[in-house]
């Protein structure tokens, strides 16, 4: 197998600088993060292994003294190298006494660089190779469900209470709110995290291959069936199965379903003999399966198997103080993979994405901080957001309106916005010219 590349974060309030250190240490192939305050660079420590400190010592709020000293308490193992333009004989006697292996004073170079890693790495005691983690303990866990608002905390509350049984749950919300990770806060969460989860998207799997995918086939079923094959159930056996979109769901595997809720077994596709599982059954949907039940397209007595548990996951919008949370932990993710360090957005951004009614709910929230990560230089800001967010409308002293006067107020917002360009309008908006003008009549 091979080595990873040792981690290196820089540290320094000087772009130049960073972006020197970086091309350097690339080039001796390294793996370098970046942070422009200590702020940032203690995110990174926190989430991220590194092997190597470089900071600077005089930087804004935080001093690299500061950073050094919980380096020293957090992470005493790791070497540590000091960055300074204002060397002195106290200076350097604070630099030693902080715990750093060494210093280097602007300008520096490549050679002078590579000298004092290599004396740093010298002395770095040896790791014991670390014991290998069970089997699907290190995917999702309790930490990645983010908020602190009343409606998130309801989820969690039932998170609790349930992560260390069987009963079978329900997951309501709409798309985007995170019912997957419900599902996986409950299975790692609880006593049943080192066995296995599995996630299965019934939309995602063709109507007339539901039953053989999920409860296994013997060799000769159907055309194609060239062996014995096991499905979800039995790869989930001792765990956790989390069925999304149950209400897509075949009426044949709605019955089988029910049969193995009921009994506790499965009979694979093409035999004759069950077999028992053991298994946790965790399902999800966005639909109302009441009007699925109404149009005979859902089992009802499976409906009220599936809800001996119901978690509601709430829409973004019903948690919108949870916003700054859920931003900042996007910005640590992705910050650090596209741009090797964490970025900040600017409190006027953050207000607009407060204010933004959330049809995609979290997912869109995440693919927006994606995309504004990406188009920006530095802190982001309302010009890194896409158009949609930019043109938003209250009425705060008219009150309550009526949707289409609230509709062709938008409207008439953003096509000044466009200056009359109605092509550049509707593109905004994501419809057609012709809606655009129904709207505005």
């Amino acid at each position: 197998m091979a080595l990873r590349k040792e981690n290196i974060l820089i540290v320094d309030d000087d772009i130049d600088i960073l972006e020197l250190l970086q091309r350097h240490l690339k080039s001796m192939d390294y793996h370098t993060f970046k942070a422009i305050s200590v702020k940032e660079a203690l995110f990174i420590l926190k989430d991220t292994e590194i092997d190597l400190l470089i900071t600077d010592i005089q930087m804004p709020e935080v001093d690299g003294l500061q950073l050094l000293k919980y380096a020293n308490e957090h992470h005493p193992d790791m070497p540590k190298l000091v960055v300074t333009g204002y060397p002195s004989v106290d200076g350097v006697l604070e630099v030693i006494k902080s715990g750093a292996m060494d210093y280097l004073t602007k300008p520096f170079t490549k050679a002078e660089l590579k000298d004092s890693l290599a004396k740093a790495f010298a002395h770095r005691p040896k790791k014991t190779p670390p014991k290998p983690k069970p089997e699907n303990i290190d995917n999702n866990k309790y930490a990645d469900m983010v908020g602190e608002s009343d409606a998130f905390h309801n989820v969690t509350n039932i998170v609790e209470r349930v992560k260390d049984n069987k009963a079978t749950i329900l997951i309501r919300g709409e798309s985007g709110t995170g019912k997957e990770l419900v599902a996986r806060a409950i299975h790692y969460s609880g006593k049943y995290s080192r066995a296995p989860f599995i996630a299965v998207n019934c939309g995602a799997i063709p109507e007339n291959l539901q039953e053989a995918e999920l409860f296994g086939y013997k060799k000769g079923a159907f055309t194609g069936a060239n062996e014995d094959r096991n499905g979800f159930f039995q790869a989930a056996e001792g765990g956790t199965l989390f069925l999304d979109e149950i209400g897509t769901a075949s009426l044949t595997v709605q019955t089988k379903l029910l049969r193995a809720l009921q009994e506790k077994e499965i009979t694979k596709v093409g035999s004759q003999k069950a077999q028992k599982v053991d298994i946790r059954i965790i399902a999800a949907t966005n639909a109302d399966l009441i009007e699925e039940i109404k149009k005979n397209t859902f089992r009802e007595d499976l409906y009220y198997r599936l809800t001996v548990v119901e978690i509601n996951v709430p829409p973004l919008r019903e948690r919108k103080s949870d916003i700054p949370l859920l931003v900042e932990k996007f910005l640590r993710k992705y910050g650090v993979e596209y741009k090797d360090r964490l970025l900040r957005i600017a409190p006027e951004a953050l207000q607009v994405l407060e204010r933004y009614y959330w049809p995609g709910n979290i997912r869109e929230l995440e693919n927006i901080i994606q995309r504004a990560i990406i188009m920006s230089d530095g802190i982001i800001g309302v010009k890194d957001l896409p158009d949609l967010l930019k043109y938003q409308i209250e009425f705060p002293e008219r009150g309550f309106v009526p949707l289409r006067e609230m509709e062709k107020e938008y409207v008439k917002r953003v096509l000044a916005h466009t200056q009359g360009n109605k092509s550049k309008a509707a593109e905004i908006l994501q419809i057609d010219r012709k809606t655009l003008r129904d709207k505005l009549s």
